[in-house]
C-alpha cells in the first residue's frame, strides 16, 4: 500500500482508528453504543448488504482477462472492425462457469460449463455468451426455466434430485444428444485451460451492403483436452471445491498463460435453406465436411482480476451485446436469450449495470436516452435533451462522424422470412434427432474404454431414480440412439441398485 494513503471513513473523514466503537461506560468492558458512532453503524449496515443477487445459474466462475488476436482480415464476410486487420489485438474478461449448483459448490461437478466473453472492441462491447458443449439440452426457449429448474434442488427436500432432472429429458428427448456430451468424459473437464467453447447458436457476420453469412464459433484449446474421470472429479469436489478457480489463478499468475485458437463455419442463405438440418436448431451440430473449420483468431488469456467482485461477480454479458458486423440469427432460444440475458443484469446489479468499470465499453457511449435510475454515477449527459427529434441539440449518428452506417445489428432482413411468419411454436420430436446421437455414440466408441466410461457415468446418474418407471423410460430413451448402449445401461444400473 502506498505510504500517503491514510483511514478514512466512506465520505472522506479522517479517521484515527478502524478498530473503535463508542460505548457508554465502555472502559468497564461494556456499555451502551451511541448512535453517533458512524463508523461501528456503516461497518454493520454495509456487512448486511455486501452481497448482491446471486446468479440464478452459471453462480461459481473462473474469472480472468486477456486478449483477442485477429489471425486474418475477415472483411469479406463481416465489418466487424475487431476482426478487419491481421494482427489487431482486442481486449478481453472471460468468465468460465457451471450452470446449475450455486457459487459454494465444486466445480469440477459433471455439468456443462458457460463460456463467457466480453470483447472490449473499438466499436463498443461485444459478448461471447457460448457453452463448452456445440449443442444445448433444448431448442423451444418456453422450455429454458424447466430445464434449469430440473437440474437444481428439489422444491421440498432442497437436495439434487435424479428423478427431476431424468424426468424433465425422458419428456424432452430432444437433448439426447447433449447428454450423450454430458455424460461422455467431457462432462468432467481436467481445468479450463483444457476445454473447448463453441456458439452452439447460429450467429450472423453481417457487411453494410446487408449481405451476411450465417456462423457458428468454436473455440479450440491448444493445451490440449483433458478430462477427469467420474472418480477423479469427485474425489476433487470433495478435496479442493474451487480446484478450477485455483488451477487458472496460479497457471496464470506463473506466466503459463493458456491460449485458444478461433474458427468459425460459415453458410451462405442458399445453403441454409438446402440444409439436411435445421439452421436454427441448438440440438444439432453442422458438418465439419460440410462447412470446414476456418481460423479467425487467437484468444490468449493472461491477466488475473484485481478484485473478484468488482471484475468477475459484477460482470455482466448478454448475447444482445453486439458489434457492427455481428448479429442475431432466428434461433428461437437465442432470441430469448437477447431479453433474459439483460433483464437478469438489471435485477441482479441495477439499471445501470452497463456503467461499472468491468462493463463499461472502452469505445466512446452516448446514449442521452437512457438515464437516471438507482447508482447513476457519471454527468446523467447534463442538459442534452432526453427525447428523440430534437432542433435544439439534433444526435450526431455514426454515419455524419465515421461516414458510414454500422449495420449493427441487422435487426431484421428478408431472409428472415424464410424463417417463417408468426406462429405458435412448438417442435416435435422425430427420429432425426437421434441421428446426431448415434454418430457421437459411434466415435466415442473409437476410444478404448470411452463408451463404457459414459455408461458407467449414465449409471451414477439413473441409478439415483427411485421410480422404476421413470428408470424403464430413461432406457428406451438411449435405445433410440443404440440398443447395446440401452441394454448395458439398464443391467448395469439395476445391478446396482439391487447391490445398494
Amino acid at each position: 500500500m502506498s505510504t500517503d494513503k491514510y483511514y478514512t471513513l466512506a465520505e472522506g473523514c479522517p479517521f484515527a482508528s478502524n478498530r473503535t466503537a463508542l460505548l457508554i461506560n465502555g472502559k468497564r468492558g461494556g456499555g451502551l453504543g451511541l448512535l453517533q458512532d458512524t463508523q461501528l453503524i456503516e461497518t454493520l449496515a454495509h456487512f448486511s448488504r455486501e452481497r448482491i443477487p446471486e446468479r440464478v445459474v452459471h453462480a461459481k466462475a473462473v474469472g480472468c482477462y486477456g486478449e483477442f488476436e485477429a489471425t486474418r482480415d475477415c472483411s469479406d464476410f463481416t465489418s466487424a472492425s475487431f476482426l478487419n486487420k491481421v494482427g489487431k489485438k482486442t481486449p478481453v474478461l472471460q468468465r468460465v462457469s457451471t450452470v446449475g449448483p450455486e457459487s459454494g459448490s465444486a466445480d469440477t461437478s459433471r455439468d456443462v460449463h458457460g463460456w463467457a466473453m466480453k470483447l472490449y472492441t473499438d466499436e463498443g462491447n461485444l459478448d461471447w455468451v457460448f457453452n463448452n458443449t456445440p449443442v444445448f439440452f433444448i431448442r423451444d426457449p418456453i422450455k429454458f426455466p424447466s430445464m434449469n429448474r430440473s437440474h437444481k434442488r428439489h422444491p421440498r427436500s432442497h437436495l439434487p434430485d435424479a428423478n427431476m432432472f431424468w424426468d424433465f429429458h425422458v419428456g424432452n428427448p430432444e437433448g439426447i444428444h447433449q447428454l450423450m456430451v454430458l455424460f461422455s468424459d467431457r462432462g468432467t473437464p481436467k481445468s479450463i485451460r483444457y476445454m473447448n467453447a463453441y456458439s452452439g447458436h447460429t450467429y450472423r457476420f453481417t457487411k453494410p451492403d446487408g449481405s451476411f453469412k450465417y456462423a457458428k464459433i468454436h473455440i479450440k484449446t491448444q493445451q490440449g483436452i483433458h478430462n477427469f474421470s467420474r472418480k477423479e472429479a469427485t474425489k476433487i469436489a470433495g478435496e479442493n471445491p474451487d480446484y478450477m478457480i485455483e488451477d487458472m489463478f496460479e497457471a496464470i499468475e506463473r506466466g503459463d498463460f493458456p491460449v485458444w485458437n478461433v474458427y468459425v463455419q460459415l453458410m451462405s442463405p442458399e445453403e441454409a435453406e438446402k440444409y439436411k438440418w435445421n439452421i436454427f436448431d441448438m440440438t444439432k451440430v453442422w458438418s465439419h465436411k460440410d462447412f470446414p473449420l476456418q481460423q479467425i483468431g487467437r484468444l490468449t488469456m493472461n491477466r488475473n482480476p484485481e478484485n473478484y467482485f468488482a471484475d468477475i461477480e459484477q460482470a455482466a454479458f448478454s448475447p444482445s451485446t453486439m458489434v457492427p458486423g455481428f448479429a442475431p440469427s432466428a434461433d428461437p432460444v437465442l432470441q430469448a436469450r437477447l431479453f433474459a440475458y439483460p433483464d437478469a443484469a438489471r435485477y441482479r446489479l441495477g439499471v445501470n449495470y452497463q456503467q461499472l468499470p468491468t462493463n463499461a465499453a472502452k469505445a466512446q457511449v452516448y446514449c442521452p436516452f437512457q438515464r437516471d435510475g438507482k447508482m447513476r454515477f457519471d454527468g446523467n449527459y447534463g442538459g442534452d435533451p432526453n427525447y428523440v427529434g430534437s432542433s435544439l441539440q439534433p444526435t450526431k449518428f455514426y454515419q455524419d462522424v465515421k461516414g458510414k452506417t454500422p449495420q449493427a445489428l441487422g435487426l431484421h432482413d428478408e431472409h428472415e422470412m424464410w424463417a417463417g411468419e408468426v406462429s405458435a411454436y412448438t417442435s416435435e420430436i422425430t427420429d432425426a434427432d437421434f441421428v446426431q446421437p448415434t454418430a457421437l455414440w459411434e466415435v466415442i466408441g473409437r476410444e478404448p474404454g470411452h463408451q463404457d466410461r459414459l455408461i458407467e457415468n449414465l449409471v451414477g446418474s439413473v441409478s439415483g431414480v427411485k421410480y422404476p418407471e421413470l428408470r424403464k423410460a430413461v432406457y428406451d430413451l438411449f435405445s433410440r440412439v443404440n440398443k447395446d448402449l440401452s441394454l448395458k445401461l439398464e443391467e448395469r444400473t439395476e445391478a446396482s441398485i439391487k447391490a445398494a
